[in-house]
Order: structure tokens, then sequence, then C-alpha cells
């Protein structure tokens, strides 16, 4: 599909002083994204940035002792280091304190006011400082606190403009419901539904208790409020105001991709802003999951915030890429754990991909002479082999124009499996051995570099270092920036006679220090019987031991479904972050499957699993009962967390 456009963007990050790995995750998605898109012929334009503006910054500037753009600059400066080093490739880096920027945001603001969609009046309400957001009192937590942060609000009373977010709700619903894939996933879509049938307030668009923002035009006073503000950004990007062919090109976006907390933002307020000024709505905003740390959701306070310049400086950025993109499932929260990054490294990476590498050059090095020779013959198991990697290159296609990414990475690694298990099956250095046997071993020598050909093309998006560097081991010619989608759909890309170029380690494997754990097994065993025996516990009593086997985690509905011919059987999917389960629940007569999508709920993650209707139930979510009703026990955590 040449010349076609495609439009992707990160939301634009607040310049937070601590970098993380969600940082990372988010954006990692979206490079992906924009080079496979850039690899199938499309003309790509990938956004990502910063949102310098609101109080928070004036305040954290003014207790430096430095300006708000002084304090922004070096922040931000720390960003734009880290996407050099994870190779983001974007297009545009918009910081919202541009002056490119602030004439967009009140061009927007002059043109809602003229509609009638933007009014002076007077606010009081609850106002987090740290989400720049407001808050009635039946919204906030059980502590009287922000829903989002949990941290405490502040009473405000201000003489404010508002936008009429009330006016658009109706044709907001109509546009989600009738657009399927707006919103993604649907647990993301179903919650936005649900908050629009709730009512929607008209939104607060301006302050004037600080003046670090984008001025009101012709009331100077007032600062336009942030999300008005930052929202308005990728339109800006595209060119609004000074470039109209690039907007007639780029705009709609076609994905917004965003954390699940600020999809409101994007599938609510963005959209009746646009509505208002009569432009096109973004194609689809996908809420990706919270990645969360060892089982719990990052937290300064905690000491679990991972900065992903250590891991660069200790695995490379490619390996942390890879990870992030393989491990977590789109869409839903994931876990990162140090132990479970190297066990990718280690099994996928060096032993998977290193491998496959290491021994077919080795073998075009050793059996002829470093020259890859044409194909001579060709076998069963060579057509096998063939027909794998066009089934894998068709179902790569499909998967990363649907945003799969996991499953896509999950379908090429099997394939590497694949061609692995294609050396053993014809043995090329018993073929070696037997010189009748030569056409057989150039045939077999030439399917594994033309597979290597393939992989280095399709894990571009994924690991933008490593692909050209197989490219270049493979001896392959013009440079690998050329190499396209279009060229691996046809079996036999690599030029017979070719020399291969100099072989080198991709990923060598990381040894884990051995701990004390045998040591610890030994004494245990070595210990006298009774002492090593449980304290019985007493009749309808159990002990912390006891209570200890029982694993309990944080899981999210991703799909629900009553089971045929029952009354109160529902089967649930769950995302646990790092992997999917299928539930029977007998809850079916107190909840529909629509109002289930979406809850986080607990589950009970170490039962045998037992069969129900002919459903495998890999576990029991806990509910709560007074006799006659029956409710879920619900959390705000991310799926994949522990409940201790």
């Amino acid at each position: 599909m040449p010349n076609k456009s495609f439009y992707i963007t990160t939301p634009i990050y607040y310049p937070s002083a601590k970098l993380h790995i969600g940082h990372a995750y988010c954006t990692t998605i979206a490079d992906a994204v924009a080079r496979f898109k850039r690899l199938a012929g499309y003309d790509v334009f990938f956004l990502t940035g910063s949102d310098e503006h609101g109080q928070k910054i004036q305040q954290a500037a003014e207790k430096e002792g430095v300006t708000p753009l002084e304090y922004v600059d070096k922040i931000v400066a720390g960003f734009q280091a880290l996407w050099q080093r994870l190779h983001i490739s974007h297009d545009d880096f918009l910081r919202t304190s541009e002056p490119r920027h602030h004439r967009v945001v009140q061009e927007f603001f002059r043109r809602a006011k003229a509609k009638g969609d933007v009014y002076k009046g007077e606010y009081t309400g609850l106002y987090c400082t740290p989400c720049e957001s407001y808050w009635t009192e039946l919204q906030l937590d059980e502590n009287g606190c922000c829903p989002d942060c949990h941290r405490p609000v502040e009473k405000v009373s201000e003489e404010a403009y508002f936008f009429k977010l009330s006016n658009y709700a109706d044709r907001l619903l109509k546009h989600i419901e009738e657009n399927p894939d707006f919103i993604r996933p649907v647990s993301r879509r179903n919650e936005m539904i649900s908050f629009i049938k709730q009512g929607l307030d008209d939104l607060c668009i301006s302050r004037t208790s600080f003046d670090w923002g984008v001025p009101v035009p012709d009331d100077e006073k007032h600062v336009i409020y942030v999300w008005f503000d930052a929202l308005t950004n990728y339109v800006t990007a595209a060119g609004f105001f000074d470039d109209p062919e690039k907007f007639k090109k780029f705009w709609p976006a076609d994905i917004h991709l965003v954390g699940k907390e600020i999809v409101r933002f994007h599938s609510i307020i963005w959209p009746a802003i646009l509505m208002s000024l009569d432009l096109p709505l973004p194609k689809q905003i996908y809420g990706h999951g919270w990645l969360i740390v060892d089982g719990d959701k990052m937290s300064k306070s905690k000491g679990n915030v991972v900065d992903p310049n250590l891991l660069i400086d200790e695995f490379g950025a490619d390996a942390i890429r890879y990870f992030l993109l393989r491990e977590i499932a789109l869409g839903q929260d994931g876990n990162f754990s140090r132990d479970a990054l190297i066990g990718r490294i280690n099994a996928d990476l060096a032993n998977d991909l290193g491998n496959l590498l290491h021994r077919t050059l080795n073998m075009i090095g050793k059996f002829q002479n470093g020259v890859i020779e044409a194909r001579a013959m060709k076998s069963a198991t060579d057509e096998a082999l063939m027909a794998d990697a066009a089934e894998m290159v068709a179902a790569y296609e499909s998967g990363m124009e649907n945003m799969e990414i996991s499953p896509v990475i999950k379908k090429l690694w099997a394939f590497i499996g694949r061609a692995n298990k294609y050396i053993d099956e014809t043995a090329p250095w018993a073929l070696a051995k037997d010189p009748a046997k030569k056409a057989e071993l150039a045939t077999v020598m030439y399917n594994l570099a033309e597979s290597l050909r393939v992989i280095s093309i399709l894990i571009s998006p994924f690991m933008p270092e490593t692909a050209p560097k197989i490219w270049a081991q493979l001896g392959m010619k013009p440079e690998f920036a050329a190499a396209r989608l279009a060229d691996v759909k046809a079996w036999g890309g690599v030029p017979a006679g070719q020399h291969i170029g100099e072989a080198a380690q991709l990923f060598p494997r990381i040894e884990v220090e051995k701990d004390e754990a045998p040591a610890k097994q030994e004494k245990q065993k070595a210990a006298p019987k009774q002492e090593r025996k449980a304290e019985k516990a007493e009749d309808g009593v159990i002990t912390i031991d006891e209570f200890k086997k029982t694993e309990l985690r944080v899981a999210e509905v991703t799909a629900a479904e009553r089971v045929p011919k029952t009354d109160k059987l529902m089967k649930l999917t769950l995302s646990l972050g790092d992997e999917t389960r299928e539930v029977v629940s007998g809850i079916a007569d107190a909840y529909t499957a629509e109002e289930l999508v979406g809850k986080h709920v607990i589950l009970v993650a170490n039962l045998k699993p037992a069969k129900l209707r002919g459903i495998v139930s890999h576990g029991m979510v806990l509910a709560a009962s007074d006799g006659e009703k029956l409710r879920l026990i619900e959390t705000d955590m991310p799926a994949g967390s522990v409940v201790r």
C-alpha cells in the first residue's frame, strides 16, 4: 500500500524528574507500530512530546528558584536522550511551551467561544494538583482523595472559563456505539460508555491562580487549563496552522496510543473539542495497560520505580524493547521483573535467535568457504520450512495491522524455533561429509540464510539495532534501511554466490549467580523430623503457614459469556498481566456479561483446575454474599498485583 499515510501518537508526557520504564513501554509500542507501517510502505508521521504547563510545574520551578521553562528544559532533555537510546523513530517531538502550539490552542479557544461552547463562570470544586483534574465529592475515593492518584485534593474557588462538554454527550455516545473500534480494547470502551451515561458536566478550562500556561485570548489573567491545552498538541504537530497540505494528509490521526488512566480525556474531552470545531475525530484511541513491577504498581514511595536508562546500560535497548513488546499483551496490565527479563534474553535472544545465526554462519563458513551457494534441489523438508515461513509472514502482517504485537512476536519466534529444528532435521554436518550430497547441503544452507534474511526484516520494528546486524552478517546488500515487508513475501531473496559478513555474537548469555536456596534445602532436610513438622491447626482455624499457601492475584475481566443451559454459570476470561485464564463462576444471576468486562477482581490463582460443564476453570474469583445478594470483590489495583 505505497504512499498511504499513517499518523500515530503517544501522549505528550508530563516532565517528571524521574523517568521510569512505563514511559519506555508506551513509546516503544508506538515506535514498533510506526516502524511496521513504514516497512509496509506507509508514509508515517509519529508524534511524541512533553506536556509542560500547569500549576505543579510552576510550583516545582519556584521551589528550585528557576523559571518554569528552565525547569522543564533539563527534564525534557532527559526524555529526548532516552528516546534516542531506545531507538525511538519519532518524526516530531512537540513541547507545549513552543509558540507554534500556543497559537493553535488560542485559535481553538476562540473558535469554541465563537460557537457558544465556551463561557465564563465561577468554579468551586475539588482540585488534584498532581493530576491537574477537578473532582466532585462523589468521585473521590473512600479516603476523600483523588480517585486516580489517591492524594489529597484542595477546595478551589475562582473565576473560570468553561467548555460545554455536556452539549456533546449524546453525539459522543452515538459515535462510540456506532464505531466499535473507536476505543480499544473493549474493556476501555465499556468504561467510557458507562461514564458518559452517568452524565457529563461542563469542563473548567482556565485558571487564574497561576500563570504558567497558554494565555486566554483577550483575557490574559486566565491561562488555559491543561487538558484543553495538552490535547490540542495532536493537531499542532499535524500542521493545523503551519502546513495545510500536511494536515490534510495526516488528520485525522489513525491511533492515539495512551495509558488506560487517560483514556477518558482522549475519548470524551478531546472528541468533544473537535466536534465543537467541526474537525474530524481520530480514528482510534487505544488504551494500553499499566506496567507493574514484580506484581506491584510502580510507586516512588514503594521504591520500585525502574529506571530504563540503567536497564539499557546493562542489557541493551533491543533486549528491553523485545521484553516489553513480547511479554505484555497490548491493552492488558503487564508485569516487569528482572528475572523474567534475563530469562527472555537467555532463552529467546541468546539461545533461539543467537544460536540460529551462529550455527548457520559457522556452517556456511566451514562447509562452503563463507559463500551462500544457489539452491540446487527441493525436498519435502525444504517445502515444509518454506510453507511455515509463508504462513508466518501472513500471520505477522495481519496481526500487526490489528495491533496484536505480542502474539506476532510469539509467532515469529516459533518460526525461529522451526528454523533451528530444520537444522536438526537436515543435519548439514552429515551432508558435508558426503560429496554426493553437495547439492543438498547447498540447498539447506541457502534456506537457513534465507530464513535469517526474512527474520531480520520482520524483527526490525521490535529490535531496530539487531535487525541490520543480522543483515550485515549475512552479507546482504543494499543497506538494511531499504528493506520492505514486500521483500519477505517471496522465498529466495538472498543472492546466490554471496559471501557472508563477519560473524559476531548478538546476545551473550547472562549468567545468574546461584542463590543459597539449595544449601537451605539441604539444611532443612537434615533437620530433625519433629522440628520440621508443621504446627497442627485447631478445629476450624488455620495457621499462617496454611494461609500463605493461597495465592491471591488481581485479575481484569477482559471477556464474559453465560455458560449455555445453566442459570448461574458465567465463563470469564481474566488477564493477570503476564497470562490469561478462563474461570467459571456462579455469578450469572448477579451480573450481565457486559457489566463484568473491565472489572478488577480477586482470583484464587493456585486453585487446582476443575471442569464445569465441559469448561476447565483455572481458579476462582472471590465474591461476598449477604444471603440473596451476591457481589464480586473489586479493587482498583492493576491486573497481576499480588494480594497480601
